[in-house]
Protein backbone atom coordinates (compact mmCIF):
# COMPACT_ATOMS: atom_id res chain seq x y z
CA UNK A 1 0.00 0.00 0.00
CA UNK A 2 1.36 3.42 -0.98
CA UNK A 3 1.15 5.92 1.87
CA UNK A 4 -1.25 8.83 1.60
CA UNK A 5 1.63 11.24 2.12
CA UNK A 6 3.46 9.80 -0.85
CA UNK A 7 0.38 10.10 -3.07
CA UNK A 8 -0.10 13.70 -1.95
CA UNK A 9 3.55 14.42 -2.77
CA UNK A 10 2.99 13.20 -6.32
CA UNK A 11 0.60 16.08 -7.01
CA UNK A 12 3.28 18.74 -6.52
CA UNK A 13 6.61 16.90 -6.86
CA UNK A 14 8.76 15.81 -9.78
CA UNK A 15 7.75 12.29 -10.80
CA UNK A 16 11.31 11.18 -11.58
CA UNK A 17 12.55 12.26 -8.15
CA UNK A 18 9.77 10.35 -6.43
CA UNK A 19 10.35 7.20 -8.47
CA UNK A 20 14.05 7.34 -7.56
CA UNK A 21 13.01 7.05 -3.89
CA UNK A 22 11.31 3.71 -4.49
CA UNK A 23 13.08 0.46 -3.66
CA UNK A 24 11.35 -1.63 -6.36
CA UNK A 25 10.40 0.88 -9.10
CA UNK A 26 8.75 -1.52 -11.57
CA UNK A 27 6.39 -3.05 -9.00
CA UNK A 28 5.78 0.20 -7.14
CA UNK A 29 5.01 2.19 -10.31
CA UNK A 30 2.20 -0.23 -11.13
CA UNK A 31 0.89 0.08 -7.57
CA UNK A 32 1.10 3.88 -7.68
CA UNK A 33 -0.89 3.98 -10.93
CA UNK A 34 -3.54 1.65 -9.51
CA UNK A 35 -3.93 3.58 -6.24
CA UNK A 36 -3.89 6.99 -7.96
CA UNK A 37 -6.71 5.80 -10.23
CA UNK A 38 -8.64 4.54 -7.19
CA UNK A 39 -8.15 7.85 -5.37
CA UNK A 40 -9.36 9.79 -8.40
CA UNK A 41 -12.49 7.65 -8.60
CA UNK A 42 -13.11 7.99 -4.86
CA UNK A 43 -12.63 11.76 -4.97
CA UNK A 44 -15.26 12.08 -7.67
CA UNK A 45 -18.16 11.84 -5.21
CA UNK A 46 -16.54 14.37 -2.89
CA UNK A 47 -16.08 16.85 -5.72
CA UNK A 48 -19.67 16.33 -6.88
CA UNK A 49 -21.00 16.93 -3.35
CA UNK A 50 -18.90 20.08 -2.94
CA UNK A 51 -19.99 21.53 -6.29
CA UNK A 52 -23.63 20.64 -5.62
CA UNK A 53 -23.49 22.33 -2.21
CA UNK A 54 -21.94 25.44 -3.73
CA UNK A 55 -24.62 25.58 -6.45
CA UNK A 56 -27.40 25.12 -3.90
CA UNK A 57 -26.09 28.00 -1.76
CA UNK A 58 -25.73 30.19 -4.85
CA UNK A 59 -29.28 29.43 -5.90
CA UNK A 60 -30.57 30.33 -2.43
CA UNK A 61 -28.46 33.49 -2.39
CA UNK A 62 -29.76 34.65 -5.78
CA UNK A 63 -33.32 33.79 -4.79
CA UNK A 64 -33.09 35.91 -1.62
CA UNK A 65 -31.53 38.77 -3.58
CA UNK A 66 -34.49 38.69 -5.98
CA UNK A 67 -36.89 38.67 -3.05
CA UNK A 68 -35.08 41.67 -1.57
CA UNK A 69 -35.47 43.56 -4.85
CA UNK A 70 -39.14 42.59 -5.06
CA UNK A 71 -39.86 43.85 -1.53
CA UNK A 72 -38.04 47.08 -2.34
CA UNK A 73 -40.26 47.55 -5.38
CA UNK A 74 -43.32 46.80 -3.23
CA UNK A 75 -42.24 49.46 -0.75
CA UNK A 76 -41.84 51.94 -3.59
CA UNK A 77 -45.26 51.04 -4.97
CA UNK A 78 -46.81 51.50 -1.50
CA UNK A 79 -45.24 54.94 -1.15
CA UNK A 80 -46.51 55.93 -4.58
CA UNK A 81 -49.97 54.96 -3.34
CA UNK A 82 -49.46 57.01 -0.16
CA UNK A 83 -49.48 53.84 1.94
CA UNK A 84 -46.52 54.60 4.14
CA UNK A 85 -47.27 51.95 6.75
CA UNK A 86 -47.42 49.27 4.07
CA UNK A 87 -44.15 50.57 2.64
CA UNK A 88 -42.59 50.36 6.10
CA UNK A 89 -43.69 46.71 6.43
CA UNK A 90 -42.30 45.91 2.99
CA UNK A 91 -38.93 47.43 3.92
CA UNK A 92 -38.89 45.50 7.19
CA UNK A 93 -39.40 42.29 5.24
CA UNK A 94 -36.65 43.37 2.84
CA UNK A 95 -34.26 43.90 5.75
CA UNK A 96 -34.96 40.38 7.07
CA UNK A 97 -34.15 38.95 3.67
CA UNK A 98 -31.01 41.11 3.40
CA UNK A 99 -29.79 39.65 6.71
CA UNK A 100 -30.26 36.18 5.26
CA UNK A 101 -28.34 37.28 2.15
CA UNK A 102 -25.50 38.56 4.34
CA UNK A 103 -25.30 35.16 6.05
CA UNK A 104 -25.57 33.17 2.83
CA UNK A 105 -22.90 35.11 0.94
CA UNK A 106 -19.84 34.08 3.04
CA UNK A 107 -21.16 30.51 3.24
CA UNK A 108 -21.45 30.40 -0.54
CA UNK A 109 -17.98 31.96 -0.99
CA UNK A 110 -16.46 29.30 1.29
CA UNK A 111 -18.29 26.52 -0.53
CA UNK A 112 -17.17 27.90 -3.89
CA UNK A 113 -13.52 28.09 -2.77
CA UNK A 114 -13.73 24.53 -1.43
CA UNK A 115 -15.26 23.13 -4.61
CA UNK A 116 -12.67 24.92 -6.76
CA UNK A 117 -9.83 23.61 -4.63
CA UNK A 118 -11.14 20.04 -4.80
CA UNK A 119 -11.62 20.26 -8.57
CA UNK A 120 -8.11 21.62 -9.03
CA UNK A 121 -6.61 18.89 -6.85
CA UNK A 122 -8.46 16.24 -8.80
CA UNK A 123 -7.29 17.70 -12.11
CA UNK A 124 -3.71 17.83 -10.83
CA UNK A 125 -3.90 14.21 -9.72
CA UNK A 126 -5.32 13.20 -13.10
CA UNK A 127 -2.48 15.06 -14.85
CA UNK A 128 0.12 13.38 -12.63
CA UNK A 129 -1.45 10.00 -13.31
CA UNK A 130 -1.06 10.56 -17.05
CA UNK A 131 2.52 11.72 -16.50
CA UNK A 132 3.36 8.58 -14.53
CA UNK A 133 1.79 6.41 -17.24
CA UNK A 134 3.79 8.17 -19.96
CA UNK A 135 7.07 7.83 -18.05
CA UNK A 136 6.45 4.29 -16.83
CA UNK A 137 8.34 2.58 -19.67
CA UNK A 138 11.28 4.96 -19.45
CA UNK A 139 11.57 4.60 -15.68
CA UNK A 140 11.35 0.81 -15.82
CA UNK A 141 14.03 0.79 -18.53
CA UNK A 142 16.25 2.94 -16.30
CA UNK A 143 15.77 0.52 -13.43
CA UNK A 144 16.64 -2.50 -15.56
CA UNK A 145 19.71 -0.75 -16.98
CA UNK A 146 20.89 0.01 -13.44
CA UNK A 147 20.37 -3.62 -12.44
CA UNK A 148 22.34 -4.75 -15.51
CA UNK A 149 25.21 -2.44 -14.54
CA UNK A 150 25.23 -3.86 -11.02
CA UNK A 151 25.31 -7.41 -12.40
CA UNK A 152 28.17 -6.48 -14.74
CA UNK A 153 30.20 -5.03 -11.87
CA UNK A 154 29.69 -8.20 -9.83
CA UNK A 155 30.77 -10.32 -12.80
CA UNK A 156 33.89 -8.19 -13.29
CA UNK A 157 34.73 -8.55 -9.60
CA UNK A 158 34.47 -12.34 -9.87
CA UNK A 159 36.61 -12.29 -13.02
CA UNK A 160 39.26 -10.24 -11.24
CA UNK A 161 39.22 -12.69 -8.34
CA UNK A 162 39.83 -15.49 -10.83
CA UNK A 163 42.74 -13.59 -12.36
CA UNK A 164 44.27 -13.09 -8.91
CA UNK A 165 44.00 -16.83 -8.22
CA UNK A 166 45.62 -17.58 -11.58
CA UNK A 167 48.48 -15.23 -10.73
CA UNK A 168 49.07 -17.04 -7.44
CA UNK A 169 49.00 -20.36 -9.26
CA UNK A 170 51.54 -19.12 -11.82
CA UNK A 171 53.88 -18.04 -9.03
CA UNK A 172 53.56 -21.44 -7.38
CA UNK A 173 54.24 -23.09 -10.73
CA UNK A 174 57.42 -21.03 -11.06
CA UNK A 175 58.56 -22.24 -7.65
CA UNK A 176 57.95 -25.86 -8.64
CA UNK A 177 59.88 -25.29 -11.86
CA UNK A 178 62.74 -23.86 -9.83
CA UNK A 179 62.79 -26.98 -7.66
CA UNK A 180 62.81 -29.08 -10.80
CA UNK A 181 65.80 -27.08 -12.00
CA UNK A 182 67.55 -27.82 -8.73
CA UNK A 183 66.87 -31.50 -9.26
CA UNK A 184 68.40 -31.30 -12.71
CA UNK A 185 71.38 -29.47 -11.27
CA UNK A 186 71.75 -32.24 -8.72
CA UNK A 187 71.88 -34.75 -11.53
CA UNK A 188 74.74 -32.84 -13.10
CA UNK A 189 76.84 -32.67 -9.97
CA UNK A 190 75.95 -35.97 -8.35
CA UNK A 191 79.04 -37.53 -9.82
CA UNK A 192 81.11 -35.15 -7.74
CA UNK A 193 79.24 -35.76 -4.48
CA UNK A 194 79.48 -38.64 -2.08
CA UNK A 195 76.49 -41.00 -1.86
CA UNK A 196 75.71 -39.65 1.61
CA UNK A 197 75.75 -36.05 0.43
CA UNK A 198 73.57 -36.98 -2.54
CA UNK A 199 71.05 -38.62 -0.26
CA UNK A 200 70.78 -35.57 2.03
CA UNK A 201 70.58 -33.21 -0.94
CA UNK A 202 67.88 -35.30 -2.59
CA UNK A 203 65.95 -35.45 0.70
CA UNK A 204 66.14 -31.66 1.01
CA UNK A 205 64.87 -31.21 -2.52
CA UNK A 206 62.10 -33.74 -2.02
CA UNK A 207 61.01 -31.99 1.19
CA UNK A 208 60.91 -28.62 -0.56
CA UNK A 209 58.88 -30.05 -3.41
CA UNK A 210 56.41 -31.73 -1.06
CA UNK A 211 56.04 -28.55 1.01
CA UNK A 212 55.36 -26.43 -2.06
CA UNK A 213 52.97 -29.05 -3.42
CA UNK A 214 50.97 -29.18 -0.17
CA UNK A 215 50.84 -25.38 -0.03
CA UNK A 216 49.58 -25.29 -3.60
CA UNK A 217 46.89 -27.88 -2.84
CA UNK A 218 45.75 -25.95 0.22
CA UNK A 219 45.39 -22.70 -1.70
CA UNK A 220 43.61 -24.35 -4.61
CA UNK A 221 41.08 -25.92 -2.21
CA UNK A 222 40.21 -22.50 -0.75
CA UNK A 223 38.98 -21.19 -4.13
Amino acid sequence: MISGTFLNDIVTANVNDLIDRLEEPERMIKQIIREMAENINQSKEGVIDAVASEKQLLRELENHRRQSEEWLKKAQTALEADKEELARSALARKNEIDNTVNNLKPAWETAKATSERLKNQRHQLEAKLEEVKLKRSTLIARQRAAQARQHMHKTLDKFQTGLDAQTRFDRMEDKVAYLEDRTAALAEVEGESSPLEKEFLQMEIDNDVEAELEALKAKMQKK
